[in-house]
């Protein structure tokens, strides 16, 4: 089974925790990026009106994959939406997909993620792990929205989050 690791990350958590990931499963890592610069604001706007930004590569690269697992935030409760290009893609194609986020959770976790995902890809994922920022802040503080935003995981946490992730996705008993 041929596995793409394709990730898009504000901050480089995901695109971390993706590399990690693809590294342990040797595989390919292909790195989202918007065309114009994503801001703050334009983040909130695209999740206000359901944007969907311009990217790089292009969703038709992922077309050679039986299986696509995508790394991203949660932002407002909903996907980051540099992966909406692709999750459009995968639900025209019925191809298999995960989801997995490193994301903040200082209001809690995302309750709603699962559906969301399956308006996007008209499927439910082949996995789905929602992991957060706030579980490696110090347990004694309530940790806020501007520290779990702030927060950028290390290479021990990246590893830590990989190893869960990657028998979780051992579960799926895939073949790469």
């Amino acid at each position: 089974m041929k596995i793409a690791v394709v990730s898009y990350s504000y901050t480089d958590n995901n695109d971390k925790l993706a590399a990690c990931v693809a590294q342990a499963l040797s595989v390919e890592h292909k790195k989202i990026t918007t065309q114009k610069p994503m801001t703050m604001g334009k983040l909130i706007l695209d999740m206000i009106f359901n944007r969907i930004p311009k990217v790089n590569p292009a969703p038709k690269a992922l077309d050679s994959y039986d299986l696509v697992l995508f790394f991203a935030p949660v932002w407002m409760g909903h996907i980051a939406s540099p992966l909406r290009p692709y999750l459009r893609t995968i639900k025209s194609s019925s191809k298999a997909y995960g989801f997995l986020s490193i994301s903040g959770g200082a209001d809690g976790g995302n309750p709603k993620l699962l559906a969301e995902l399956l308006k996007r890809t008209g499927a439910k994922p082949s996995i789905l792990l929602d992991q957060h920022i706030k579980d490696f802040i110090d347990q004694n503080t309530d940790p806020t929205r501007k520290d779990t935003s702030e927060h950028k995981i290390s290479e021990a946490e990246a590893s830590m989050l990989s190893t869960t992730a990657v028998k979780e996705i051992n579960k799926l008993n895939i073949h790469v």
